[in-house]
């Protein structure tokens, strides 16, 4: 058997790449969008891509399952599970519970585990050469490394109301079903650390069922339905606004991207034709040559690995947008937007914007002990940037919590009138906010870019409301 893991750091994603060397075929489960990369090991390894499946309806990522078949020709295997409304709008194979794949002389048996959505599903691999016991589980969104999928995430990223505890109750009948897997199988989740799909999600890779018996938190209420449900639902991070997005164009048919577009630079003239007619500028440098002189309406998203999460917050599915970044980065940062649809890139300039010869604004990034001074004053109003559960469980006292993604939408509950100090936790997203404040005309802001991680190494009193 060949097996390779295949991890996108930027969404905290994992898809597989799986083969019956003898036969030479491959299945790939889950596949990011930028398919080049399966397209290469495949080369490399003398195998043909025949099969194609997913766990689920994925609403983190634009999955390459379609481009994939595009290009080579393999079958597409997904669930038929979930009934109505939870369908896949396109020809496909489907599979129910207890169907088989057949990849050479490997099979992957179905295993409906609904919960994180009605129609996920995981595959439970057998290498018949080498054993007739089952070796690995694929679980998707379903169990990871620590944690289990949200049930959550229809309800607030959809507006599908009523489905977080029937989310819930489905994911304990699945866990339960979990627990009767032998202990020796390893499990290889869709998510890492950094997904937005659970709330306590593991770092290593995989794990085994036994191995979870006695660390996920998940398999300690055996006996305790509702005290599943209630923990399960309890202080989930804020979902991504593109996730809406992600459901539909992963189940409905689309246009299709089979490889990774290149984008032009844009001259002075037409960049400032463009800004001012209007369209978006994020500046993807770091927060600190950011600070320092940016131009003027730009948006500071860093092209870090939490790029296109940010990115999928601020931006809409039909708006043309500019990058700022070098050359040798558009690479990168295309493959990140790509990954969740974000296609419509009108072009990039460069990162030293001061060539560009426009006025170059800056922000005022404050110290501990001047923030410390801002504290308790009338005429100041301080801003806690972080998630919601971030911000319960320890904050500064009289500061006002207004999450950054939802920042747009919360410009009235901010003071003109006052001085405004932004934070969060380290900077990332406090430095997100004072941009786009800045670009929605205020101007007496301030960055406290310490934030809490600063405030509380250094003993500073929080407060809770846990």
């Amino acid at each position: 058997m060949f097996f390779q893991h295949v991890y996108d750091k930027s969404l905290a994603q994992a898809s597989y790449f799986i083969g019956c060397q003898k036969a030479g075929e491959a299945i790939i489960i889950d596949a990011k969008r930028d398919i080049d990369t399966y397209l290469e090991i495949a080369k490399q390894n003398n195998m043909k891509i025949t099969h194609l499946t997913e766990t689920h309806i994925h609403a983190d990522f634009l999955t390459g399952t379609r481009e994939l078949a595009a290009v080579t020709g393999a079958k597409m295997y997904l669930s038929d599970e979930g009934g109505e409304g939870w369908e896949y709008e396109f020809a496909h194979e489907g599979l129910k519970n207890g169907s088989v794949i057949k990849v050479g002389n490997l099979t992957l048996e179905v295993i409906h585990t609904p919960g994180h959505t009605p129609e996920s599903i995981s595959f439970l691999l057998t290498d018949h050469p080498a054993t007739k016991k089952p070796v690995m589980l694929f679980t998707g969104d379903f169990v990871f490394v620590g944690d289990v999928g949200r049930p959550d995430l229809l309800e607030k990223a959809a507006g599908v109301v009523g489905t977080a505890d029937a989310g819930a109750i489905e994911m304990y009948q699945s866990i339960n079903k979990f627990s009767q897997i032998p202990d020796y199988v390893q499990v290889w989740p869709g998510h890492g650390a950094g997904s937005a799909c659970g709330k306590a999600l593991g770092a290593v890779p995989s794990t085994t069922v036994g191995y979870e018996k006695v660390r996920n938190w998940a398999l300690q209420y055996e006996n305790d339905r509702d005290g599943f449900v209630k923990y399960l639902l309890a202080d989930q991070p804020e979902p991504p606004k593109y996730f809406a997005m992600m459901k539909k164009l992963n189940k409905v048919d689309r246009p299709l991207l089979t490889s990774v577009p290149k984008h032009a630079q844009l001259s002075p003239s037409d960049f400032v034709e463009a800004m001012n007619k209007g369209m978006k500028v994020i500046d993807t440098r770091n927060k600190v040559d950011f600070a320092k002189g940016h131009i003027a309406g730009t948006i500071n998203i860093q092209g870090n690995n939490a790029f296109a999460t940010w990115m999928g917050w601020f931006m809409t599915y039909d708006e043309p947008f500019i990058l700022i970044a070098d050359e040798d980065k558009m690479d990168d940062l295309t493959r990140k937007l790509m990954r969740i649809g974000l296609d419509n890139i009108y072009g990039f300039i460069p990162s030293d914007v001061a060539a560009m010869g426009l006025p170059l604004e800056t922000n005022e990034v404050i110290s501990i002990e001047e923030f410390k001074t801002l504290l308790d004053k009338t005429d100041v109003q301080i801003v806690d940037v972080r998630g919601v559960a971030e911000f319960k469980t320890a904050h500064v006292k009289g500061a006002e919590n207004i999450f950054v993604g939802t920042l747009p939408q919360n410009l009235d509950k901010l003071n003109k009138e006052k001085q405004i100090v932004i934070h969060c936790q380290s900077g990332d997203r406090a430095t997100i906010a004072t941009s786009l404040l800045a670009k929605n005309g205020f101007s007496n802001v301030k960055n406290y870019s310490g934030g809490m991680g600063e405030w509380v190494s250094k003993g500073n009193t929080v407060f809770s409301e846990n």
